[in-house]
């Protein structure tokens, strides 16, 4: 059992009865859904069909679209016709998205959404199976790795009121990427890519029934990836493997057991230090950080248990574990935006020390576990057919941190050195309980979906260094109401609104000194109405926003200021239309086999702007007022289209286009660039993709050629820490082969 159990249950042991009251004697069930039936309800569904434990955010079928909320779903045998390098092109078909790229792999993800910041993706819930991605999505949700793609089946999206089902962030939404089932017969599939810049990787997934007599109901899943490259950069040199695993099956005739198992490593030459202006000038693609070097060791663990108690009640329930320790030695610099040892006298005066001065080891250790119940119950209720869903939730986890500085690159060990040593050693704590519950109403063309969710969080944060100790606590209720209505022939309304919370950062709510900082909690209240059809022919779908702000927290570098600490961005509002178009079979081709498709994503952000009385956070402009000027990387237009001609089944030729409009890069709206790079308007980018599928020598095998950036466009990606540039083109071939 976790510790917060018992420190806890007293406080939490009235909510808890309540919803298990709510779950266990509702009212009594007059109507039966069959089990295929509830992989379509609509909402934050979960799969309860003892074939599978994962849990699904939208769903699939006839249902799906009644969902009252903005979904999209992305299916892997769509995605993968254009190749993908990363997860943000797999992301940008999503509409609403920004996703930011910084080192070429995507392996450090920036999601922005609806005009949130996409700095560490923090204001995005990321899940895997619907368990935690992150390793500390209450104390510190930034993510510093992401799992290759290519082992998921598909990618859900969900930005309306039912993510109020998932917490702690439910300011932006929820984006949930599921692996695939375990298979019942043998088989598998290789991929191997080779490509400019150093690219290859080597992707491998096989299962099939486990060959043991005794457990005939359960198979097995195993992946593993294997990539390198060169990056996007000069001296830079990107090197990762990914193994995991899944066993599933059945412990009886209604229940079933998932167990998955994963370790990610990861050992680059890296930095996310950019460029100043004059360097950018000079060289686009220069690094002088050479010394830089990123590594870090994932270790994940789940277990799932799915039992169907009746045919109208069922609990699942997850344990998960997650360990991530990550070394990032960072090249020193007395420059604003990069590291600095001022202690040491050779380096004093210069503008940027490149190789003859230190490095500064950021290094971290997270461990994160939680144990999760969710109870659905179904039904009738209050003259509808009715699914009602609670859970509860403990999770704990920890942030051990340390800064070691050494007086030359390669001195990374503390103490090693007279100016070198142990600079931070911190221990920071986030516990937390939290509690939900959730109605499908369906009255046939309307359904209602009401849902409420508590978040209680305690703080807590030891400087080892001088002993100081601090602690404080958050408590929240996270209310939404999302409804549709089919007006007629599959023609949705839905609409919903939501109130969006996200924790501050144990770093940012206590300080190094055992203090509690004012920092006002995150909160918004969003709202949202959209339409949505779906036939043989197209699928469409179309959603005005709004989120508005009581007090939007900005990381200080977004907003262009110094430092990584956070700032109270005061009330902000975004208001906006995103839309979706997807034509599996736009018109036919040459021959009966031949046809063209069509899918577009379209995002209008109208308006991202400081509210209120707001003054600049940058140094110099403190007395500045910046109310109504738009918020930092918040892209009035980004939209991504592709078009694909079919030969077959196998083969098509798929053309693919994104547009992201100039952005803004700190609250004043400059457009002049600064000098050190990480001011000034970032200039609007348009990109174009091919990839050409072929078959290969048999029906189970394809080749193909994929060119990124086919114009060759030079583009600037960030500046919050300097300039970084865009991938250049790159010339891509693989080989695909399925047995």
């Amino acid at each position: 059992m976790l510790p917060i159990i018992s420190n806890q249950m007293d406080r939490y042991r009235a909510l808890s009865f309540v919803l298990a009251l709510i779950g266990l004697v509702a009212v009594p069930v007059n109507v039966k859904l069959k089990a295929a039936e509830l992989v379509a309800v609509s909402g934050m569904e979960e799969l309860v069909s003892n074939e599978t434990t994962e849990i699904v955010v939208i769903g699939q079928g006839p249902r799906s679209t009644k969902l009252p909320g903005t979904a999209s779903v992305l299916l892997r045998q769509d995605w993968v016709k254009t190749r993908p390098l990363s997860v943000n092109e797999v992301l940008r078909r999503v509409p609403g998205l920004y996703p930011r790229d910084e080192e070429g792999l995507g392996l450090r993800p920036n999601i922005g959404l609806r005009g949130l910041s996409p700095s560490r993706s923090t204001k995005v819930l990321l899940l895997e199976d619907g368990m935690p991605l992150s390793y500390a999505p209450y104390g510190d949700n930034a993510t510093y790795s992401m799992p290759p793609f290519r082992r998921f089946s598909r990618i859900e999206v969900l930005k309306g009121a039912s993510q109020v089902r998932f917490g702690p962030q439910s300011v932006g939404g929820v984006i949930n990427f599921i692996t695939p089932k375990a298979p019942d017969d043998f088989g598998g599939e290789l991929m191997i890519g080779v490509g400019e810049n150093g690219y290859g990787e080597i992707d491998f997934g096989f299962g099939g029934p486990l060959p043991i007599e005794f457990a005939r109901d359960w198979s097995y899943l195993v992946h593993v990836n294997a990539t390198g490259f060169d990056g996007v950069r000069e001296n830079t040199r990107l090197s990762t493997q990914d193994i995991w695993m899944k066993l599933e099956g059945s412990i009886g005739a209604n229940q079933a057991l998932s167990l998955k198992i994963g370790r990610a490593h990861e050992d680059s030459q890296l930095t996310y230090s950019g460029l100043t202006a004059l360097e950018y000038k000079a060289s686009p693609r220069a690094n002088p950080f050479s010394n830089d070097r990123l590594d870090f060791v994932r270790r994940s663990l789940s277990l799932s248990h799915v039992w169907d108690l009746s045919p109208d009640l069922e609990i699942k329930t997850s344990l998960y574990g997650v360990s991530f320790d990550r070394d990032w030695w960072r090249q020193s610099s007395n420059s604003a935006q990069r590291p600095n040892d001022a202690s040491d006298p050779l380096c004093a005066g210069l503008a940027n020390l490149y190789m003859g001065c230190g490095t500064e080891g950021r290094l971290r250790g997270y461990q994160s576990a939680g144990l999760e119940s969710r109870l659905k119950w179904k039904g009738s209720f209050a003259g509808a057919d009715t699914v009602l869903t609670a859970g509860i939730r403990v999770h704990e986890e920890t942030q051990k941190r340390r800064q070691v500085n050494a007086d030359a690159p390669h001195l990374r060990v503390a103490g090693t050195s007279v100016n070198g040593g142990l600079k931070e050693d911190n221990v920071r704590t986030a516990k937390a309980f939290s509690s939900f519950v959730s109605f499908d109403l369906d009255y046939g063309k309307m359904t209602i979906q009401p849902g409420i969710r508590g978040e209680w969080i305690d703080y807590g944060r030891q400087n080892r260094l001088n002993g100081a100790r601090g602690s404080t606590k958050l408590d929240v209720l996270v209310p939404g109401l999302g409804l549709s209505y089919e007006l007629k022939d599959n023609w949705i309304v839905y609409g919903g609104v939501h109130k969006g919370f996200a924790p501050p950062r144990v770093e940012d709510i206590i300080t190094n000194a055992g203090g509690s900082v004012q920092l006002d909690p995150e909160e918004s209240m969003n709202y949202e109405l959209g339409l949505r059809t779906k036939s043989r022919f197209m699928n469409f779908d179309m959603a005005w926003f709004l989120m508005d702000f009581d007090n939007q927290i900005i990381p200080s570098s977004v907003a262009g200021g110094a430092g990584a600490s956070l700032t109270n961005g005061g009330k902000t509002r975004q208001f906006g239309l995103e839309a979706a178009l997807t034509a599996p079979k736009l018109a036919k081709g040459f021959k009966d086999d031949h046809y063209w498709s069509y899918q577009l994503s379209l995002t209008n952000l109208t308006q991202a702007r400081f509210e209120g009385v707001r003054l600049s956070n940058i140094s110099g402009f403190v007395t500045t007022s910046v109310t109504g000027n738009r918020l930092p990387y918040a892209p009035e237009w980004t939209a991504q289209m592709s078009l694909s001609y079919h030969l077959s089944e196998r083969a098509n030729v798929s053309l693919e286009f994104t547009h992201t409009a100039e952005v803004f890069t700190d609250d004043l709206n400059t457009v002049a660039e600064s000098l050190d790079g990480q001011r000034g308007l970032m200039p609007a980018t348009s990109l174009i993709n091919l990839t050409v599928n072929m078959p290969a020598w048999s029906s189970d095998a394809n080749i193909y050629v994929s060119v990124k950036n086919l114009t060759d466009e030079d583009i600037i990606v960030d500046r919050s820490r300097g300039i970084l540039p865009g991938a250049p083109r790159l010339v891509m071939a693989g080989l695909i082969t399925r047995f």
